[in-house]
């Protein structure tokens, strides 16, 4: 099977990586390299562009350096290992990787190279900083998360087969979403007026056993819970290709956060955020003005907890979510009464009316930013 072009630009970057700090070995030199710097401080709002990012600082990592030197094997291993996969036009999981790498200082060394997988993964995301490129280019893959169903088809080419896949055909289960939605996956005859994404697979079950996708002509994906890196990435896909995306979440700070996610990208990732982040996402529900729109939902409110308002108090404080005054007035609301509401709660008056709330909202645009 031919390599994609993609493994060979990518391939060409980590042999340029290693290049560079084999030269520096040679001419006598400490070896070391340079990436931006992934914390918290570093994290900047683009306005222009409606997304996190990295800011200008960065951070170097060099070998002659105690605090520093396993660190930077682990680093160069690590891309070693990604350029054997490439070559060998093979994937593994970040958990494969992993326990690749685990023994290989040898038999004869009394220490492994990994402990933990917690210490390979932060090293697989300095990689993707220091040279630009996705985790999914590495040919490295996470758990599968996020499942779809409408008006579309989804080409992958996978191994020598080309297959087409029909997402209106998919049953109760919906087409799995992978990890990676770049190489070697096409969508197309995308034929769908909007995306819907919907945070509860139990919801989404729910709203495809209705076959709302189909009468209401969308794309109807859930990421169950927090959205994986390739459920994102397919939102935005789907948004850059004209469909406006809607966010049905529960009504509290974890569920608002989670569509934060995938309208401005994270703070863990916003390496990446001009591929993950959604800016033209708008948030359909549910939210308190619902409680006093629908009288049926002051007996199903929920008690938010200590979390709950924690989180709900450190969203305040985000200049990209306070800059809204809706958002303010929803988080304060949380504080102020000390409820929530979960999207199941719409099933009260009857199993379809989920569908109702989410119709009316739509045709009024009823959304907040």
């Amino acid at each position: 099977m031919a390599a994609r072009k993609q493994d060979n630009e990518t391939a060409a970057r980590l042999k340029a990586f290693g290049g560079g700090i084999v030269d520096t070995i040679y001419r006598g030199r400490n070896p070391s390299f340079e990436a931006p710097t992934r914390s918290r401080s570093n994290i900047k709002y683009d306005e222009k562009e409606a997304v996190l990012r990295l800011g200008a600082a960065k951070e170097e990592r060099s070998f002659i350096n105690i605090a520093q030197s396993k660190k930077f094997m682990q680093t160069i291993a690590v891309a070693s290992r990604c350029h054997t996969f490439l070559n060998e036009n093979l994937h593994t999981s970040i958990r494969g990787l992993y326990y690749q790498l685990k023994f290989s200082l040898g038999e004869d060394v009394d220490e492994n190279l990994f402990e933990e997988q917690s210490e390979s993964n932060p090293l697989i995301e300095d990689l993707e900083v220091a040279l630009g490129v996705k985790r999914e280019d590495l040919n490295l893959s996470a758990d599968r998360k996020g499942f779809l169903a409408g008006n579309m088809r989804i080409v992958d080419s996978f191994g020598d087969e080309r297959q087409e896949i029909d997402a209106t055909k998919q049953g109760r289960g919906g087409w799995p979403i992978p990890s990676d939605v770049d190489n070697d996956i096409e969508f197309v005859d995308v034929k769908a007026k909007y995306v819907l994404s919907v945070e509860k697979d139990a919801i989404w079950q729910r709203l495809n056993e209705d076959r709302f996708w189909q009468k209401e002509n969308c794309i109807l994906i859930t990421p169950k819970g927090q959205a994986s890196r390739g459920t994102r990435r397919l939102i935005r896909k789907l948004s850059d290709m004209g469909l406006p995306v809607y966010v049905f979440n529960d009504c509290d700070a974890w569920g608002w956060y989670i569509y934060w996610t995938i309208k401005t990208g994270s703070m863990n990732l916003a390496y990446i955020s001009n591929e993950i982040a959604t800016p033209k996402a708008r948030f359909l529900g549910v939210t308190m003005a619902d409680i006093e729109r629908y009288d049926f939902l002051k007996k199903l409110t929920m008690k938010a907890n200590e979390m709950d308002l924690k989180r709900a108090q450190e969203m305040l404080s985000y200049p990209w979510i306070n800059r809204h005054k809706e958002w303010v007035a929803e988080l304060k609301k949380v504080m102020q009464t000390k409820t929530k509401l979960e999207q199941d709660s719409l099933q009260g008056p009857r199993l379809t009316f989920i569908g109702d709330y989410i119709r009316d909202k739509v045709r009024a645009q009823e959304f907040l930013p």
